[in-house]
């Protein structure tokens, strides 16, 4: 069975950092792309970052060069290290993965930026 959970949420200053995780289950983390996904209260779903089971990654525009994405095979977990973070408010990010034709996604971990 196919599970995701997030962790690595809080609180941070506008600046500051915070590294988020996702422990993954039920399949084989390098033959699946993992993507990251951020929604803010009223707003719809938005993409943040993949990283590719063949270990590439891609950005949305607004966070290249500030967030990066890894993995690590071992533990069967993604990382999302978000730096430089903007006073966006509370937002929840998710991990997603797309196995066999379903879709999965985590329960998401809250993110607040704010002074």
């Amino acid at each position: 069975q196919v599970q995701l959970v997030e962790s690595g949420g809080g609180s941070v200053q506008p600046g500051g950092s915070l590294t988020l995780s996702c422990a993954t289950s039920g399949f084989t983390i390098t033959q699946y792309d993992i993507n990251w996904f951020r929604q803010a209260p009223g707003k719809e779903r938005e993409w943040v970052a993949t990283k590719s089971g063949w270990d590439g990654t891609t950005y949305t525009p607004s966070v290249q060069d500030r967030f990066f994405t890894s993995r690590d095979n071992a533990k069967d977990t993604a990382y999302l290290q978000m730096n430089t973070l903007k006073p966006d408010g509370t937002t929840v990010y998710f991990c997603n993965v797309i196995v066999r034709g379903q879709n999965y996604w985590g329960q998401g971990t809250l993110v607040t930026v704010s002074s």
